[in-house]
């Protein structure tokens, strides 16, 4: 099997495998004060501390949740709720329609309740302008939020720009950076956001696992109530084993960034030189997105029938966001672009990982020629 699915989820390293086994045999629970519980909890924040120190931020500026999900979630709605208790009124979003489905989806509850929303307009790349976010804020806006990496085609937004937009007007800015770490430079402080989500299962740590950056001085309330754990903004029993793998995985990822880039570019480049000739193929991406994501459409092809029997052939890979799988739903990042249902329903994403190999790049590209045959309308 040749998994092309990175940006869908990356296998747990083996570093993060380990330190997953050893903390997981740990008996206490991390708020308990006796020496077992004191025990868990030494290993949570030595996780927490390690993703700090990778992402050079402060770490209580950290709150370890399930998620990219809960954290996007719990920024939309916790802003939502702020503005609602100091206005006594519904305010306004702004936002963009290629963002994921978990700030999409809560905006759209928002809406429901009254909330005045915003979509910004992509170029055909993906891309969103400082100009045009500064004509869209208003006295109202209590939220910006705009992803830094896009997980379907990989665009990358100049994030320090559009958030300096914000931060003149004086509106909280979110950012989506799960598909960042490992892969792309992070840089929170400089890029001056108020708030940024992660999901550890993007940079081989352990599924379940997330953070939610919350700029220091900045009030977001909690959604979910109970113990009073993480501060208070997120109660619920700390995951120890997860968060201590997190943290042994996303410092090992950070550390080989930069290689990692090389070779997912090169992997990248060797793929696209192997397919160019398909009929009729379009590459959605930019090259100057993320080196990890290969967008294609493949018009006139089913789109399930493709990744089927590319499955068939031994490799892994996705129509986008596996968080709409199952949908048969057309990609809402492909139709924000510009591309017919029909293409977006004859395309697929491919996303690479520092353990893919050239051979395995080669092979996926005889199997995509293969799959494409096999599954003209």
């Amino acid at each position: 099997m040749i998994y092309l699915d990175y940006a869908a989820t990356h296998p747990m390293t083996s570093a993060a495998l380990d330190a997953y086994v050893r903390a997981a045999a740990l008996p206490g629970n991390p708020a308990s004060v006796h020496a077992a519980g004191q025990a868990a909890r030494e290993l949570l924040e030595d996780g927490r501390a390690r993703m700090a120190a990778a992402l050079r931020v402060d770490p209580r500026t950290l709150t370890v949740n399930s998620g990219g999900t809960e954290g996007d979630n719990h920024v939309v709605l916790g802003r939502a709720q702020a503005w609602e208790e100091a206005h006594g009124r519904p305010g306004h979003l702004v936002t963009t329609p290629t963002e994921h489905s978990a700030v999409l989806a809560p905006a759209r509850t928002l809406a429901a309740r009254g909330w005045a929303l915003t979509f910004l307009t992509p170029d055909a790349h993906g891309r969103y302008s400082p100009a045009e976010l500064e004509a869209a804020l208003r006295p109202d806006t209590a939220l910006v939020s705009i992803h830094h990496a896009n997980n379907e085609i990989g665009t990358v937004q100049d994030t320090a720009a559009l958030a300096a937009v914000a931060a003149a007007r004086g509106v909280p800015y979110h950012t989506d950076a799960v598909q960042a770490p490992g892969v792309l430079p992070l840089d929170l402080a400089g890029w001056g956001v108020t708030y940024a989500t992660f999901s550890a299962h993007k940079w081989g740590g352990p599924r379940g696992v997330g953070l939610l950056y919350v700029r220091r001085g900045t009030e977001l309330p909690p959604v979910t109530f109970g113990g009073g754990q993480e501060g208070g903004l997120r109660p619920g029993t700390g995951n120890t084993a997860g968060v201590y793998a997190a943290g042994v995985a996303l410092t090992e990822a950070e550390a080989g960034r930069g290689a990692t880039f090389d070779h997912l570019s090169d992997l990248r480049a060797r793929f696209l030189a192997a397919v160019a000739d398909l009929p009729g193929l379009r590459v959605n991406h930019t090259p100057e997105g993320s080196p990890k994501v290969v967008s294609l459409t493949l018009p006139g092809t089913d789109g399930e029938a493709l990744l089927m029997n590319l499955d068939l052939l031994g490799v892994s890979a996705s129509a986008g966001s596996a968080c709409a799988a199952g949908t048969m739903q057309p990609s809402h990042v492909l139709t924000a672009l510009g591309l017919s249902e029909a293409d977006a329903r004859s395309s697929l994403r491919l996303s690479f990982g520092a353990a893919t190999t050239p051979d395995e790049v080669d092979r996926a590209a005889a199997a995509l020629r293969q799959a494409a045959e096999w599954s003209r309308l």
